[in-house]
C-alpha cells in the first residue's frame, strides 16, 4: 500500500469521525503546557513512498505497516521525531536524548486515528520505546486528560493543529493478558480484582466506552485522587467543543439515567456536561 492509495483503506470500515479542536479546548492545552510547537506533524508522515507489512514475534501479521520515505525526506524527519520525543520525555532537553536514534516509523490503518508509531532506540544498551503520532481528535485530547486528571497514571502527550503525539504506556495488553497470564497464579487475585474494580468505575466516570481488552493494558497502580479545580476548567473547555453527535449524546444519556436510575442524566444534551453530571453524581455518593 502507498501513500496515495491508502483511500480504500480508509472506506473499509465505518470509523468514528475526528473532531477538531476548537478554541476554548486549544487555550486550555496551552495553559497546561499540552499545545507547543511540534518538529513534524501527523500530514509530513502521510508522505511516505513505500509500506511493508510488519510481522509479530510469532510471524503473524500485526496490522502495523512499516514505511519508507526518500533518503532526503527520512534524514529530515529523523532529526525532527527525535526532537518531538525530547520535548514528550525531556521537556526539550536534545543534550539528554543525544544517544538515541529513530529505528523506524509504522502506520495503523487498522486504528481508528490512523496512527504511526515511531520507535526510539538507545545506542548504548540498544533498549527502545515508542512514541505515537496521530490526528488530533477533540474526544481524544479530553480522554487523555481526564485519565490525566482523574486516574494514578500521568499521561503524556502535546498537540499542535491537526496533530497529537502520545507517549507509549507500558504494560500488558488486556487480551494477551487473559490469555497467557490470567491463570498463570503469578498475581495476587484479590489485589487485581480491586484494580479491575477502580479501572471500571474511572471508565464510568469518564464514560469511556470503548473499553476492549486490546484497548487498556494490565500495571499494578495506586489508587487514583482528583484534582476538581482543573477538572472544572476541562469541562469548561470541552463544553465549547464538539465531541460527539447529538444522537449520540442522547442516546448515552437516556442509557445513564436508566442504568443508575437517575433522571438528572437526561437533562444533558452534551458529553462534557453528562461527564460533569457523572463526576456530581460521585461527589455525591462519597459525601453521603
Amino acid at each position: 500500500m502507498d501513500a496515495g492509495g491508502s483511500a480504500a483503506e480508509f472506506k473499509r470500515t465505518n470509523r468514528k469521525p475526528a473532531y477538531p479542536i476548537g478554541e476554548a479546548l486549544r487555550e486550555y492545552l496551552a495553559r497546561e503546557g499540552r499545545e507547543v510547537d511540534l518538529p513534524v506533524t501527523y500530514a509530513q508522515l502521510r508522505g511516505f513512498t513505500a509500506a511493508m507489512p510488519l510481522l509479530n514475534r510469532d510471524g503473524k501479521d500485526s496490522l502495523w505497516e512499516t514505511v519508507a520515505y526518500s533518503q532526503d525526506e527520512m534524514e529530515r524527519l529523523s532529526q525532527g521525531l527525535l526532537e518531538t520525543y525530547a520535548l514528550l520525555r525531556g521537556e526539550g532537553g536534545m543534550k539528554v536524548f543525544s544517544h538515541v536514534y529513530v529505528d523506524r516509523v509504522d502506520f495503523c490503518s487498522f486504528g481508528n486515528s490512523q496512527p504511526f508509531r515511531v520507535r526510539i532506540v538507545n545506542a548504548y544498551n540498544e533498549n527502545h520505546d515508542y512514541f505515537y503520532v496521530k490526528v488530533g481528535d477533540a474526544s481524544r485530547v479530553c480522554g487523555l486528560e481526564l485519565e490525566h486528571l482523574l486516574s494514578p497514571n500521568r499521561m503524556l502527550f502535546l498537540t499542535q493543529g491537526d496533530t497529537l503525539v502520545e507517549e507509549h504506556v507500558t504494560g500488558i495488553p488486556g487480551d494477551i493478558f487473559a490469555e497467557q497470564w490470567l491463570e498463570a497464579g503469578q498475581h495476587h487475585p484479590v489485589r487485581l480484582a480491586k484494580e479491575l474494580i477502580k479501572f471500571e468505575e474511572r471508565c464510568l466516570v469518564r464514560l469511556l466506552g470503548d473499553m476492549r481488552a486490546y484497548n487498556f493494558v494490565i500495571a499494578v497502580t495506586p489508587d487514583f485522587d482528583a484534582t476538581a479545580i482543573r477538572v472544572r476548567d476541562l469541562l469548561a473547555a470541552m463544553e465549547a467543543n464538539a465531541l460527539s453527535a447529538p444522537e449520540k449524546a442522547k442516546e448515552l444519556a437516556d442509557g445513564l439515567a436508566d442504568y443508575h436510575r437517575d433522571p438528572a442524566f437526561r437533562q444533558h444534551t452534551t458529553m462534557a456536561s453528562l461527564i460533569g453530571e457523572s463526576l456530581a453524581r460521585l461527589d455525591r455518593i462519597l459525601r453521603s
